[in-house]
């Protein structure tokens, strides 16, 4: 199916996912939050962000809350996020609360039009929550208008490599095409309610983020051994990203 979709393709995978985001998934899958990326790739090392003292941040899928915190703890002026889950939304605003800190959230999926104001955002960034969207060059499209002229975009997700490779007798072999960018369900054997994905060549998101006005400064790919389990030689994500990546961080600046 790619990316071509009628507006009730994109509202199922929106309730499905929604739907799952309402019940089990932060609870069952856990939150990557900042200072982590995702897998093994931290803010601590890289310094993406740098200074965000008196900046204006979003986040799109902001989730539970906690990496909104992290900004505001480092003097952010304005914290603001949105979510497609209205329970996510719920608990961002009681953990920011809880916190002395507060955020403007909106529940919307992020292709959409929710009224955020245009040309004002110094950082626009999603923790593994970009890799949702049905239209990746609107939503892109979207962020570049939310930010400043010479604002930044920083963004993590699934390397799409990690998606590709199973282990079998000790070996890892390709179990599906790179080139595959079909959505697809999923519904995990230790969860109730299912998901709908798409895995994503590196360069559909680098030829949107050019289609959007954007000029890409940074792109981190690389395992970080000071965070791998490596006393720990029977963890299986920890297995697979010593060979190939699982994790792509993208930093881009508005033209």
């Amino acid at each position: 199916m790619g990316e071509e979709f009628t507006d009730l393709n994109k509202y199922k995978i929106h309730k499905t996912n929604s739907n799952y985001w309402n019940t089990k998934g932060n609870d069952v899958l856990g939150a990557i939050v900042l200072p982590l990326y995702g897998a093994y790739i931290s803010e601590d090392k890289h310094q993406l962000f740098g200074d965000v003292a008196g900046k204006n941040m979003l986040e799109i899928g902001c989730g539970n809350g906690h990496s909104l915190q992290y900004h505001g703890e480092r003097k952010a002026a304005e914290l603001w996020g949105i979510d497609i889950s209205e329970k996510q939304i719920e608990k961002a605003n009681q953990h920011l609360t809880d916190c002395g800190l507060s955020a403007k959230l909106i529940c919307t999926p992020m292709e959409e039009e929710c009224g955020l104001p245009v040309d004002y955002f110094d950082f626009v960034y999603s923790i593994y929550a970009l890799g949702w969207t049905t239209d990746l060059e609107g939503t892109f499209s979207r962020v570049a208008s939310y930010l400043k002229r010479d604002g930044v975009f920083i963004f993590s997700w699934s390397h799409p490599i990690h998606k590709c490779v199973v282990e079998e007798s000790d070996r890892f072999v390709f179990n599906k095409s790179y080139f595959d960018d079909s959505w697809y369900s999923v519904s995990p054997d230790f969860c109730e309610g299912a998901l709908t994905l798409s895995d994503r060549k590196l360069s559909t998101y680098v030829n949107a983020l050019a289609k959007a006005g954007f000029v890409i400064e940074q792109m981190i790919e690389e395992t970080d051994d000071e965070l791998m389990p490596l006393r720990d030689e029977n963890d299986r994500l920890a297995k697979r990203a010593r060979m190939y990546p699982v994790t792509f961080v993208i930093k881009a600046r508005k033209l």
